[in-house]
């Protein structure tokens, strides 16, 4: 592919986010010219903002994921703070079926996972408390530094001559002859021969332009940081219905819990106030790791996810126009990115997956979806959050 245009690229890449640069940097590899425009800054929402796991065994893309993150520190030339393996344990009996379930299924398809009983558990986990009735340990998987990992894409892009233009929001997506275009910004309009829609809660609104329904639901992805703990044998440690890690600093960062539904606009929500929610994270944590209940939480995040009704992504290219592949991770994004980024790099250059079947991730599977299939699921903003949007405040 060649440039369309000096105030374009041969593609576009609508969205900075991990996935949207992941993308871009496997494009950028191809000798692709790359332009990722993006509303706000790289990593913005809930690219920056996650527990940073990297072990999706449902996914089409899992062996691939598990294949490139030990190899991307190295890929990249920049440090994602990668490190392997990842402990899940309970305090419940049902928590603890559950992850034996979890295990067994990730053996079945030839992973490694140990069974941990709680003595065991409190060797790797030394912040786990008494109440643990046991666990499993993942030999594979892990976790990285959301915002080491969305810098180093930046970088490395870049490096490869990739442009990235930060408060640049893709306002309409223009089209011609039945193909798309370029996209009108704020600075004019760039020109394209491909474009990649990988805008977050945004991608819905841009699709709907050229005639795809792609339903989503935002909602606001929280995390909590703590003053640092003592290092632990292994940095990724789940339970208590939490995602989240150990940084290498030893800080305790963690998420999980009751989606905050949201409605936002073309400029995402103008606020991020802290919410109720934090006070739920706080305790949760304090449960499953109560050696670690004096520490204070100095610093809060809070992102926006968008949601698929069917918590799947969505990695697709269009039929119509030919020339426009999207993709939305519905909250899986940053551990699949290394191999969501290839997919769609495939999509856009060999018109399909060469290393996946990804068919089950198409946009056509919401085809006859009812329009009120919010209000059915019960993803919809709460009074709270309504009253919140009149006050301006989000």
């Amino acid at each position: 592919m060649t440039a369309a245009s000096k105030a374009g690229a041969a593609v576009i890449v609508v969205g900075a986010g991990v996935t949207g640069l992941s993308a871009a940097w496997w494009l950028a590899r191809s000798g692709v010219d790359v332009l990722v425009l993006d509303k706000g800054i790289v990593g913005w929402e809930a690219s920056g903002r996650n527990g940073g796991g990297a072990s999706h065994y449902h996914s089409p893309l899992f062996h691939e994921e598990q294949r490139l993150w030990p190899l991307m520190d190295e890929m990249l030339g920049y440090s994602t703070e990668y490190r392997r393996e990842r402990v899940i344990f309970a305090t419940t009996e049902h928590h603890l079926g559950h992850y034996r379930d979890m295990a067994r299924m990730c053996r079945d398809i030839g992973y490694r996972v140990d069974d941990l009983d709680p003595a065991q558990v409190r060797e790797f986990v030394p912040l786990a408390g008494d109440n643990v009735l046991g666990g499993i340990h993942l030999r594979f998987g892990g976790q990285a530094n959301p915002q080491r990992t969305v810098q180093a894409y930046a970088w490395a892009l870049q490096d490869l001559g990739g442009r990235i233009l930060q408060h640049t929001p893709a306002l309409r997506i223009v089209q011609s002859g039945g193909r798309v275009a370029g996209v009108e910004t704020p600075r004019g309009l760039f020109a394209c021969d491909h474009l990649v829609v990988a805008a977050g809660p945004q991608s819905e609104g841009l699709l709907a332009q050229v005639g795809a329904r792609l339903p989503l639901a935002p909602a606001r992805a929280e995390m909590i940081v703590t003053e640092p703990a003592p290092l632990m044998p292994v940095g990724g440690a789940d339970g208590n219905g939490l995602y989240g890690r150990q940084t290498l600093r030893g800080n305790l960062a963690y998420g999980g819990g009751p989606h905050e539904w949201m409605e936002v606009g073309p400029e995402g929500p103008a606020r991020r106030p802290s919410t109720p929610l934090l006070r739920n994270l706080s305790r949760r944590v304090a449960e499953l790791l109560p050696r670690a209940a004096h520490l204070r939480v100095i610093r809060s995040w809070a992102g926006v996810v968008e949601n698929t009704p069917d918590g799947r992504p969505v990695i697709d290219r269009l039929e119509d126009p030919g020339n426009l592949t999207l993709a939305t991770m519905s909250g899986v994004g940053f551990g699949l990115s290394p191999a969501s980024g290839r997919a769609i790099r495939d999509l856009v250059i060999e018109g399909r997956c060469t290393f996946a079947e990804i068919g089950k991730l198409s946009i056509r599977r919401f085809d006859g979806l009812a329009d009120d299939w919010r209000e059915a699921a019960g993803w919809v903003p709460t009074s709270h959050e309504a009253g919140a949007r009149a006050l301006g405040v989000i």
